[in-house]
């Protein structure tokens, strides 16, 4: 199989955890006989330095006419000066926006081997947990009417959603659940708001479409409490934009590893973006230390969500949980253990973890 991928590489660590990727990808394509062609793209702060632009048009353009879009990382402190119209979290925005996204797909997994990075207590997380929250992002509170009173002593922002944006993301949540233990659970505040029962009534309504999916329902506040007390009873979330934006975070950092997770924004047909929920680490840029798997387990969910390969994906997982297996860590997942890992040689930079990858893939 051909395809074209946007490549992004953005700034700080970027260009380093994006080499890592691509020889991963070129791995995949070499082990299942697929063809896989870059574009480089520039977009980020690296943009605004060249073109005072952090998203110029032949950037989102070349996207476009892409097969799937990764993207590594922008933004750092180099560019907290700037006007705020052309910050480098504006590529993200723009990207979002002009390839279509409305689906943010976040999973939260805890890898047995950095258990101990988990900042909740062993009995909690006995069972792993292993949680995908499908996130609506382009509706809601975030895009509704907003406005202040004239004497400016009050304010309003408006939560609005239609049949139509709820079907769509409910959609993604049930056909994720599928792919995955079959639990979808929708979670809202509809004791409390109108558009929350609207949530509810349409997934009522698309079940039976799914009968295979257990479907259940849960207020937000208790969503939240029960990330921290019981996580292991999620599969698949399913959510609107703010609750979304908020339990993403919180579901990340009960995993303990940041530089471990990665991210798919989905549209309805134009490419899908792909790329590692951590920043760019300007602060460890060009060191040589950055962890990679993120980034790479980005390069599963592209192939998993963006071009159908499911064995492709399961591979590059797998050959992660090997590397675990073995003990190799980079220094941000090393933990108490970063000396003792040092002496016997499992303490490695981001090339050497990207190789280790490769091989795996590759049986060597």
């Amino acid at each position: 199989m051909k395809k074209n991928i946007a490549l992004i590489p953005g700034d700080g660590i970027g260009p380093e955890i994006m080499a890592e990727a691509k020889k991963v990808l070129d791995a995949v394509a070499r082990r299942f006989s697929h063809e896989f062609s870059y574009t480089q793209i520039i977009a980020g702060g690296c943009a605004i330095d060249q073109f005072q632009n952090p998203l110029p048009k032949k950037s989102l353009d070349d996207c476009l006419s892409s097969d799937a879009v990764l993207l590594a990382s922008v933004g750092g402190p180099k560019w907290d000066s700037v006007d705020a119209s052309i910050r480098p979290e504006k590529a993200l925005l723009g990207l979002r926006s002009g390839l279509g996204t409305y689906a943010n797909l976040r999973p939260a997994k805890i890898f047995p081997q950095l258990a101990s990075s988990c900042p909740l207590k062993n009995e909690i997380v006995k069972d792993s947990i292993d949680i995908l929250i499908v996130r609506e992002l382009t509706g809601g509170i975030y895009f509704g009417k907003r406005g202040r009173s004239p004497d400016g002593k009050e304010a309003f922002d408006t939560e609005i959603y239609s049949d139509w944006e709820i079907e769509r993301i409910l959609k993604v949540g049930f056909e994720s659940s599928l792919k995955r233990r079959k639990k979808l659970c929708l979670v809202d505040k509809a004791n409390i708001l109108e558009s929350s029962r609207l949530w509810r009534e349409i997934a009522k309504k698309m079940s039976p479409d799914y009968p295979d999916v257990e479907l259940s329902f849960m207020y937000v506040d208790n969503a939240a409490m029960q990330l921290v007390r019981n996580p292991s009873q999620f599969d698949v979330i399913v959510t609107s934009n703010m609750f979304g934006d908020i339990l993403s975070d919180e579901a990340s950092q009960i995993t303990g590893s940041i530089g471990m997770l990665p991210s798919a924004s989905l549209g309805e047909s134009g490419p899908a973006l792909f790329e590692p929920i951590h920043g760019s680490a300007p602060d460890i840029a060009g060191k040589g230390c950055a962890n990679p798997l993120a980034m790479i387990l980005s390069c599963a969910m592209l192939l998993r969500y963006g071009f159908d390969m499911d064995e492709e994906a399961d591979l590059i997982e797998n050959s992660v949980e090997k590397i675990l297996d073995e003990g190799y860590r980079t220094f941000d997942i090393a933990g108490l253990e970063a000396d003792e890992l040092r002496a016997k040689g499992k303490l490695v930079g981001t090339v050497q973890m990207g190789d280790l990858v490769v091989s795996q893939i590759l049986d060597k």
